[in-house]
């Protein structure tokens, strides 16, 4: 956790260079490969990356049936360098009443011939910020990051 003690931040490299892991972001038959951590399967709704646009995913285990994961908005985007969105807010700017409020901020910088790629997940407050840690924060994005590298890794 940052200073604050209400961000979390991980941070990884990535061999693949950002238009890679962009691809892998912005397409949704690649991002439904890694966005949830393995065996878990992902379904995407919507991944409109746009400001405004709407982000929600799905998810199930043992080919049961597919229940909600995220849903939320983007705020920024900037291909290839940044994304942006909010759990707070679904598409088109409508407020939202989610189970984790959070705005999460991906950064794609090359470093040599791959990409750093970095989040900064911002809570409302130290204690939203704790759970999210005692949940598996690390741990579940480091792996979802390491199958994103996977999948930028095949698409570059």
């Amino acid at each position: 956790m940052t200073a604050e003690h209400s961000d979390l931040e991980i941070s990884r490299f990535i061999n693949a260079p950002p238009s890679a892991v962009w691809k892998a972001w912005s397409m949704r038959e690649h991002f439904e490969k890694w966005w949830i951590p393995a065996p878990i399967e992902c379904k995407a709704i919507k991944l409109d990356l746009r400001p405004g646009g709407g982000f929600e995913t799905l998810m199930r285990e043992n080919a049961g049936d597919y229940r909600p994961h995220v849903e939320g908005c983007f705020l920024d985007v900037v291909p290839k360098e940044r994304l942006v969105f909010t759990t707070v807010l679904a598409e088109g700017w409508r407020p939202a009443e989610p189970w984790l409020a959070l705005t999460a901020i991906m950064t794609l910088t090359p470093e040599g011939n791959g990409t750093r790629y970095a989040a900064r997940v911002m809570h409302r407050n130290a204690a939203d910020s704790r759970k999210h840690e005692e949940m598996g924060f690390q741990d579940g994005w480091g792996t979802t990051i390491d199958q994103l590298s996977a999948v930028a890794a095949r698409l570059s």
